[in-house]
């Protein structure tokens, strides 16, 4: 196991993640222990089943990743994620219907201007 304190963490953090891909890394708090660092793929994490698509569900969901981005995080065809999605109740498109409105009449001018 490799320590890095919080003051190192914030000043290099891109060791700190060289090193949790190596294994766990402590991080101390001046003379406490603080936060445990674990690299997702050395830890084989999301080689267990159903977590490649529930973690890239919870990330679409809160809008850290884009729906393609998801998909290919759960390893399925965007198709079947769309599906997966819905079968959960998660909308893909979060667009407001004054946002759709609006799509909709750039859509129309730009088609008439060509």
């Amino acid at each position: 196991m490799e320590t890095v304190s919080v003051s190192g963490l914030k000043n290099n953090p891109s060791e700190a993640l060289r090193m949790a891909h190596r294994g766990v890394v402590l991080v101390m708090n001046r003379d406490k222990p603080d936060a445990l660092l674990v690299g997702i793929e050395s830890a084989k994490v999301l080689d267990a089943k159903g977590v490649r698509p529930a973690l890239a569900t919870a990330l679409f969901r809160d809008g850290n990743l884009s729906l393609a981005r998801a998909a290919r995080l759960a390893e399925l065809p965007l198709g079947m994620f769309v599906s997966h999605l819905s079968r959960l109740g998660i909308p893909v498109v979060t667009a407001s219907a004054q946002d759709a409105e609006q799509d909709m009449e750039t859509l129309a001018q730009w088609l008439a201007s060509s």
